[in-house]
């Protein structure tokens, strides 16, 4: 279902690519947008879910449906009362928010009155797809993971339906993007509540702040707040330092940022949905074998997958870039500009993924206190970095240094689960790394010689360069996973251990 999601979300890019392009009104969306969206990650998806879950799994395991329905109804109250008034104050003083997120446009008064206009907009986007990200966590905690991993299509399907069908009617065209945004969160939001009325868990909802579930959940959103959301602070420092540079730079980040997420959405977060409700009942059983094997197993399929969609978008960013924007609006200028960053960000890729599995070590534990410790210390390295690099890799300096940032991030948790005692490598890891690397190697080898150069790829027709790309793509994965059983692997080493 999550794959679906990314599909449409590819198409829902290519639209907005070929219609508007890179230019200074795409820019301005693209900061509208991202802002309520960074909010979403942080307050929804982020913090709340990573505390929300252990929490209620604990309630499911150990007490009665009663408690449950209790626990929802005043998570639910509070979590839309505190949303709801910081939804209202966003929309009074949006000017100052496009100033702290992006300081830049303040030179192009144009720009930053669009932005403006279509961040009052978007912004009660963060209150409706944060009560979605609710109704989600309660359903994956029962099992149902399917309907919160299809949701997000229909964003998707609003903002296309935007962008072919509802430009026309506004003096700014751009503006109807902003429009979809904000029926998107009413219409994700409904399509979850039937699933929760199903379960009988459909909220009604209390403010009551102290209440013993809530308090507990507060407790541990605080901290993760941050540390749980560090990856998407520091992209959000990307689009903010990029508001200095050239026009076009925001959506070269964009773009590349996007293509970098599909297999980190993909798999990345569809692994972790289905890791932290278990990881979260084991530590309620007290069964901290279970729990180890669990960690364990998800980092053998980070790995297994991650590596190559790494070298993929490394070696195929050109082909990858000219094949799904390179039409209309978007420049051959656009695709090599966009090409630097997303090979800046690839580097970092398997650095987003651990980040997500290892943290969720930590919060089924309800242990915030250690990731934040380890974010600070990667914020400060990325801030560092950003300014030592964007003077002369301009945007992708800024996709470097949030990558080279995330792989420290994702090597200190790792450490931390191992200091704590919580997690001990099963055997086999050496020869499982080594069977990587031969298989790794020989794909890279083959998309390096037969990919070709970027200027050859400009110059194919539409039809031409999706039969090569998919073709390359094919060829890619037949000599990976054929090298992974030539030398050794078996399904054996990468299934969950009882």
């Amino acid at each position: 279902m999550t794959f679906i999601s990314r599909i449409l979300g590819f198409i829902r890019d290519v639209v907005i690519a070929q219609i508007f392009g890179a230019s200074a009104s795409t820019d301005a969306f693209l900061v509208a947008f991202k802002i309520p969206n960074f909010m979403r990650r942080l307050f929804a998806e982020g913090a709340f879910s990573q505390a929300f879950t252990p929490v209620l799994s604990e309630y499911k395991t150990q007490r009665d449906i009663t408690a449950v329905k209790h626990l929802v109804d005043h998570v639910a109250g509070n979590l839309g009362g505190i949303l709801f008034l910081i939804t209202v104050i966003a929309i009074c003083t949006a000017p100052l928010f496009v100033l702290i997120f992006a300081p830049g446009f303040i030179h192009y008064p144009e720009k930053y009155d669009l932005t403006v206009a279509m961040l009052q907009i978007t912004f009660p986007y963060l209150l409706l797809i944060a009560l979605t990200a609710f109704a989600g966590a309660v359903l994956n905690t029962y099992g149902q993971f399917a309907v919160p991993a299809l949701t997000p299509v229909l964003l998707n399907i609003c903002l296309i339906s935007a962008a072919l069908w509802f430009t026309p009617y506004f003096e700014q065209p751009i503006m109807a993007l902003a429009y979809g945004v904000f029926i998107a969160g009413f219409v994700q939001l409904a399509f979850q509540l039937p699933f929760l009325y199903r379960l009988k868990l459909l909220p009604k909802p209390r403010f009551n702040r102290h209440d013993e579930g809530v308090k507990r959940i507060h407790q541990l959103m605080i901290p993760a707040l941050f540390g749980v959301s560090v990856s998407q602070i520091n992209l959000l420092v990307d689009t903010l330092m990029a508001s200095f540079l050239m026009t076009g730079s925001v959506s070269w980040l964009y773009y590349s940022d996007r293509l970098m997420e599909f297999p980190v959405g993909v798999f990345g977060i569809a692994l972790v949905t289905v890791m932290l409700p278990n990881l979260s009942k084991s530590v309620a059983r007290g069964d901290m074998r279970d729990y180890n094997n669990s960690l364990d197993w998800a980092l053998r399929w980070v790995f297994l997958i991650g590596v190559p969609s790494m070298l993929g978008l490394i070696t195929l960013a050109g082909p990858m870039l000219t094949t799904l924007f390179h039409n209309g609006a978007f420049s051959d200028h656009d695709v090599m500009m966009t090409a630097r960053s997303l090979v800046a960000y690839a580097i970092g890729l398997l650095g987003f993924v651990l980040i997500k599995v290892l943290a969720s070590g930590f919060y089924s534990r309800q242990d915030t206190r250690t990731p934040v410790k380890i974010a600070v210390i990667a914020m400060t390295t990325n801030m560092v970095l950003n300014l030592t690099f964007i003077w002369h890799l301009a945007h992708a300096g800024l996709a470097l240094a949030t990558s080279l940032a995330a792989l420290l991030n994702a090597s200190l948790l790792y450490q931390g689960l191992r200091k704590q005692g919580v997690f001990q490598p099963l055997p086999g890891w050496r020869n499982f790394l080594l069977r990587i690397l031969l298989a790794n190697s020989a794909m890279a080898l083959l998309l390096w010689w037969g990919s070709g150069s970027l200027s050859e790829w400009l110059t194919m027709g539409m039809i031409e360069r999706v039969l090569t790309l998919f073709g390359w793509i094919m060829a890619g994965m037949v000599v990976y996973f054929g090298g992974l059983v030539v030398f050794g692997l078996r399904f054996s080493h990468i299934s969950l251990k009882a």
